[in-house]
C-alpha cells in the first residue's frame, strides 16, 4: 500500500464538520484507511486576509489508489462539500491537497508531488512534524524539523 500525507483545510461553512465529514469519507474510500491524524490547527489565512481563520490538519492514509486516482477521489469530496475554486488562496468549505506521496517526485499538469510551497507553510509543516517521525524527511526538502526551524 501507498503512504500518503494529505493536507486539509477549512474556513467556511463550519470548518470543524467539514474536516471531520471529510476525514470519515476518506476512510471509506476503497482500499483506504487513515492512519494517523494531527491535532487540529487554528491559522491566519495565507492570502487575502478579510477572511476567516482556517481550521487546518495534516493526516497519514494508506491506499491502494495511484496519485491521479486518489486526486480524483479527493476533489469528489471537495465537490461534496460545494467546494468552489473561485479565487487563490480565498475561503473554502474544503480544501484536499496531497502533500507527499511514498518518496516520488512528480510534476505533471494537474498534480505536482510534493506539494507546491509546503516547505515555507507552518499550517502543513507543524501537522506532519506531529504525525511523523523525528527524522522524517520530505522527497526535494529534507527534514520536517528543519523545515520548521527555517521558518
Amino acid at each position: 500500500m501507498n503512504q500518503v500525507f494529505i493536507g486539509i483545510g477549512s474556513n467556511k461553512n463550519h470548518p470543524y464538520f467539514r474536516i471531520y465529514s471529510a476525514l470519515k469519507q476518506i476512510n471509506r474510500l476503497k482500499s483506504t484507511f487513515i492512519v494517523k491524524k494531527s491535532s487540529l490547527y487554528e491559522t491566519k489565512p495565507l492570502g487575502p486576509q478579510g477572511q476567516p481563520n482556517f481550521i487546518n490538519a495534516v493526516i497519514e492514509i494508506k491506499t491502494n489508489f495511484d496519485p491521479h486516482e486518489l486526486l480524483s477521489e479527493l476533489q469528489d469530496i471537495e465537490r461534496q462539500h460545494n467546494r468552489k475554486k473561485t479565487k487563490k488562496w480565498g475561503p473554502r468549505s474544503i480544501d484536499l491537497d496531497i502533500l507527499i506521496y511514498n518518496k516520488i517526485i512528480m510534476d505533471s499538469k494537474d498534480l505536482i508531488i510534493p506539494h507546491p510551497g509546503l516547505e515555507y507553510r507552518e499550517f502543513v509543516l507543524i501537522p506532519l512534524y506531529e504525525i511523523t517521525s523525528y527524522g522524517y524527511e520530505i522527497p526535494k526538502y529534507g527534514r520536517v524539523s528543519n523545515l520548521i526551524k527555517n521558518l
